[in-house]
Formats: C-alpha cells, sequence, structure tokens
C-alpha cells in the first residue's frame, strides 16, 4: 500500500499493511515511528527508533486477526476503563476512522455497544514533536450511553520482554509534627509477592523486572502506587522509555488511590497510567494525556544510585520540556 493519509510539514503519515494486516497507519518525524493498527483498537503496535526495534511486545499469534467477539491482548499500547470489571475488556477487533490534522492524527473506535459494552467511544490522538523522540498521545473516552458511568482511563503500555519498569516513590523525610499523614501507597493484588525476585524496593524507586520462564510462586506479578511525580519508565537493552501523564492533586484514582501501576508476566511488561475517577454523564467526556519519550545509548545498572545517575537526568529533560494544560 504505501498511500499517504496527508502531508504534514513534521510529521510523515502513510498507509502500510503490517503483520498480516493490510491497513495500518504509520507516523515518523524522522526520529521516531509509531504504527497505529486501524483495523482493530485502535492499537499503537509500534513505537522505536526510526528503523530501529519495536520496544512494544507484540502477541505473533494474533498478527493479523480481525473481528470476532474474543477479547485480544494483541500487544502495543491500548486504551482501557477502571475498575477492571467484564466491560474492561470489550474486545477491540473492529475498524477505526482514521482523520489526519495539523499537527495530530485522530483514531476513533466504534462505540462499544454490545454486551459487554456500556456505550463508550474511545479516541486516541497522536502527535510527534519535530525532530524529537517525544510522541503526545491524548486518549478520550466518551459516554454514549443512556445512564452516567463511573470510571478512569486507563493508558496501557505493553513493553518488549527482557527489561525493566521504574516508578518513583513519593520523597521521603525524616519524621517531624509536619510529616504525620502519608504521602502515598504501595497497593497489591492476590498474587503480588514481594518476596519475589523480579522487586526492587529502593528508598527512593520501585523497579519490576520482566523474565521469562523462571520458577517463580507466580509467574504473573502486579503493583500500583500514587506518585505526584506522575512518570513511569522501563529500561531495556539500552533504550530508555519513558511515559508521564498528569496528576490531579486532592483527585480520588482508582485500585486504592494508583495513578502508576506495572504488571508482568513470562512475555512483557506492562506500564500504566491511570486518570482521576469520573462520572460521566450521558454525552460526556474524560480526556487523559500521556507524553512519550525515548532514549537511546544507556547504560545497565541495579538499585536507587543508578536510577539517580542514568535515568533521572533523562527524565527531567524530557519532563521539563512538557507542560500540561499549556
Amino acid at each position: 500500500m504505501n498511500d499517504n493519509f496527508g502531508s504534514q510539514p513534521h510529521m510523515k503519515t502513510e498507509r502500510i499493511a503490517y503483520r498480516g494486516w493490510a491497513d495500518a497507519c504509520k507516523l515518523s518525524n524522522g526520529v521516531i515511528d509509531l504504527v497505529v493498527l486501524t483495523e482493530v483498537g485502535p492499537r499503537v503496535a509500534f513505537f522505536g527508533s526510526s528503523g530501529g526495534a519495536n520496544q512494544l511486545h507484540e502477541i505473533a499469534e494474533q498478527s493479523g486477526l480481525t473481528s470476532g467477539g474474543e477479547f485480544r491482548i494483541y500487544g502495543g499500547h491500548r486504551l482501557w476503563v477502571s475498575p477492571e470489571v467484564e466491560r474492561t475488556y470489550y474486545p477491540d477487533n473492529h475498524p477505526v476512522t482514521v482523520a489526519v490534522g495539523s499537527p495530530s492524527v485522530l483514531f476513533t473506535a466504534q462505540p462499544e455497544d454490545d454486551p459487554p459494552g456500556t456505550g463508550l467511544r474511545k479516541q486516541i490522538e497522536i502527535a510527534l514533536e519535530p525532530g524529537a523522540a517525544h510522541a503526545t498521545l491524548v486518549h478520550r473516552i466518551r459516554n454514549g450511553f443512556q445512564q452516567a458511568t463511573e470510571l478512569s482511563p486507563w493508558a496501557i503500555t505493553v513493553m518488549a520482554g527482557g527489561g525493566k519498569a521504574i516508578l518513583p516513590l513519593p520523597s521521603r523525610a525524616p519524621f517531624s509534627p509536619q510529616s504525620l499523614l502519608p504521602t502515598g501507597g504501595l497497593v497489591l493484588w492476590s498474587y503480588t509477592d514481594l518476596a519475589d525476585p523480579r522487586w526492587t524496593i529502593g528508598t527512593k524507586y520501585l523497579q519490576l523486572r520482566q523474565k521469562a520462564n523462571a520458577a517463580f510462586r507466580f509467574q504473573e506479578q502486579m503493583g500500583g502506587i500514587y506518585s505526584p511525580l506522575g512518570w513511569a519508565a522501563y529500561f531495556r537493552e539500552g533504550q530508555l522509555f519513558v511515559k508521564r501523564a498528569e496528576v490531579v492533586p486532592g483527585a480520588i484514582y482508582p485500585d486504592f488511590g494508583c495513578n502508576l501501576e506495572v504488571f508482568t508476566d513470562p512475555h512483557s511488561l506492562e506500564v500504566e497510567t491511570l486518570g482521576p475517577l469520573v462520572k460521566l454523564a450521558p454525552g460526556e467526556e474524560v480526556v487523559h494525556r500521556e507524553d512519550w519519550w525515548l532514549f537511546s545509548g544507556l547504560p545497565a545498572g541495579e538499585g536507587d544510585a543508578w536510577v539517580d545517575e542514568v535515568v533521572l537526568p533523562a527524565v527531567e529533560r524530557a519532563v521539563l520540556s512538557v507542560s500540561f494544560g499549556a
């Protein structure tokens, strides 16, 4: 195929065939590439340096599949709703519409009108910063049902295996009359085992490593925190993926107050951000923005000291370059 969707001065947008799907949308600014599926989804199936390897996990046996009522993971990046109930697993197996604007491309899913759907309509709008390894993804969920509904937008990025996630814990301070109240929480699932060697619990950071085919008590691990910093990272083979979402002070977040979560299994690791719980009236929508960055050539390491020395400078450069609400 390779037909242009539209021309933009800083972002090339083209229609391509991709891993068994006849129609996908490739976005590139010459520094990074994204491939967004349009026959299902919307799903970001590929994210990486232009001409480089995919930083996202893909499920090979599901490549090219469409239609049907079975939910498929597919891999890549998706938009979910929390709390995690039956409607969360609405199968996104149908074509999406693509609208090319300037400077972004908008991908809109079909309304989730069939069971277990509750009339939600999901969108992901993507823009690339000129000449930089930086993408902005604006997620929208609109309530198309005739009744109000409560939910939290939940943006899940499934990373390729063999790396480790880093979440920043709230800042530490000595006991004092000014530090009597908690500053955050560590949330556990039934299969969370903090004695599992994949976890590294530091003073400043929580890390979770992805490993395959090891004799763990539970193959899956998941954990969540509230962090006012709002960023999460994934390091793999010298590549550092960073994403950040806005944090709303005083808002109620799902899963006992989590705005950042991680999940791993024998194949991949998910880096997740969540927005506050909101009650949407019919016709209302909620917006959840993420910014993504990719850094290359970083040395591997362990513990808080490595994060401070290698990861944090990259994160600070990224975060300082973006102002939410601007």
